[in-house]
């Protein structure tokens, strides 16, 4: 066996293998800090996702109906995408660095398959043009997106003890 290979690592595919080798990876993994750090970051991008998204989601069910929805949406929107763009690097990072366990792990395979139908909720929800508060399928799709990102979240959190 190649030096630093370990038994459950040649029993993986080669490129798993070859990832958990990668030496940012290892010197990651070395560091007692590096996890417990991207996952405070990840939960605070989360935050920030989840956050902004939850106030256009309450303005589209009814809520603040005095804020027009579509400058509310275009003022949080860099918050969104830069809170998910944290959230996707701290998650990409940390799940690199439990890779063996994660992809067995039905919550997390249950929130990435959530993280897809938010994404494509969204998606459908943007295509149709400006943000209308008084369409039924709009709110629908409002209500939808509040209760993904909760199972989202919820998910995320369950990961650690399944």
């Amino acid at each position: 066996m190649p030096v630093g290979l370990t038994l459950s690592t040649v029993t993986q595919p080669d490129a798993l293998a070859l990832l958990e080798q990668w030496a940012p990876l290892v010197a990651l993994k070395a560091n007692a800090y590096a996890y417990p750090v991207l996952e405070v970051m990840h939960i605070a991008a989360i935050g920030i996702v989840f956050g902004t998204m939850w106030v256009v989601d309450l303005r589209l069910i009814g809520w603040m109906a005095r804020l027009d929805v579509n400058d509310l949406a275009k003022s949080v929107l860099p918050w969104t995408l830069l809170g998910f763009l944290l959230a996707l690097m701290t998650g990409l990072t940390m799940f690199v660095m439990q890779i063996g366990e994660l992809i067995n792990n039905p919550m997390f395979i249950t929130k990435i398959l959530l993280l897809f139908v938010a994404g494509t909720n969204a998606a459908i929800l943007h295509a149709r043009g400006a943000l209308d508060a008084s369409n039924q399928i709009t709110r629908f799709q409002a209500i939808l997106s509040l209760l993904i990102w909760i199972a989202v979240i919820f998910c995320g959190r369950w990961i650690a003890y399944v």
